[in-house]
C-alpha cells in the first residue's frame, strides 16, 4: 500500500506502519527531553525565589553594591594586618628569644650551686651572657658579649654549656 505523500518525495516504497512507529519513537523521545526540561526549570524557578525571598531588584542592587564594598573594607584590612605582621617579624627578630641558665659551684668549698650563667640571645644569636659567681667573699657578676654564637673573650666550661643550651 503506498502513500502518495510517500510517492512524491520518493520514500513510495516504504510501509507507513514503519513511519507511524519513527514518529511514535520521536514524539516519546520528545516527551522525555520536555520532561526533563520542566524539572530543570522548576529547579531554578525554586532556587530564584529563594534568592529573591522577600526582596525587590533595588534592595536587590543595594546588597550586591554593600558586599563588594565590605569587600573591599576586608581587603584592606588583610593588606594592613599582613604589614603589621611583617614589622612585628622584623622587630622581633632583634629580641631576645633564647635563653641559656647553667647553676654551678664556683668553689669546691661553696656547696648550693649559688653561681650561674646566663645566656640571652635573638634570633640570630646575638646577645650577651652574663655570669654571676658566688664565693665566701661576695658575689662578682661580669657579662660577656655574644655574636653569631661566639664570644670575643676565653668561655669558661660553664659559660659554653650555657650558650649550646640557649642555641638549642
Amino acid at each position: 500500500m503506498g502513500s502518495p505523500i510517500l510517492n512524491k518525495i520518493g520514500l513510495g516504497n516504504i510501509d507507513i506502519l514503519y513511519v507511524i512507529i519513527f514518529l511514535l519513537i520521536c514524539i516519546i523521545v520528545l516527551a522525555v527531553f520536555l520532561f526533563l526540561q520542566e524539572r530543570k526549570i522548576k529547579n531554578l524557578t525554586e532556587r530564584y525565589e529563594r534568592f529573591m525571598q522577600g526582596s525587590r531588584a533595588k534592595s536587590l542592587e543595594k546588597r550586591i553594591a554593600d558586599l563588594f564594598e565590605e569587600q573591599g573594607i576586608q581587603k584592606s584590612l588583610l593588606d594592613s594586618h599582613s604589614r603589621q605582621l611583617k614589622d612585628l617579624y622584623f622587630r622581633q627578630q632583634s629580641n631576645f628569644q633564647k635563653m641559656g641558665l647553667v647553676k654551678y659551684d664556683a668553689f669546691k668549698e661553696m656547696g648550693g650551686k649559688l653561681s650561674f650563667c646566663l645566656v640571652l640571645l635573638d634570633e640570630n644569636n646575638n646577645g650577651f651572657l652574663m655570669n654571676s659567681v658566688h664565693s665566701s667573699d661576695g658575689c662578682y657578676s661580669y657579662t660577656k658579649r655574644i655574636k653569631n654564637g661566639q664570644s670575643e673573650l676565653e668561655l669558661s666550661p660553664e659559660e659554653t654549656v650555657a650558650i649550646k643550651k640557649a642555641m638549642e
